[in-house]
């Protein structure tokens, strides 16, 4: 193997670690925001909420 491939696995060894705990954590927190603005949605549109503009009346 040359220099020039040691060079180039070592360069992807040492990057694969952090790319993939980066990609990890963007997935987890598109998937939470995602899942939160669904309950709020869900929350708006049941027949359980309560408009606050509406309560009084």
């Amino acid at each position: 193997m040359s220099a020039l491939e040691k060079l180039i696995w070592n360069v992807l060894g040492y990057a694969a670690m952090p790319v993939i705990f980066l990609i990890g954590f963007i997935g987890v927190a598109v998937f939470t925001c995602l899942v939160l603005l669904w309950l709020d949605t869900s929350k708006q549109t049941s027949r359980w909420f309560v408009d606050p503009d509406q309560a009084g009346r």
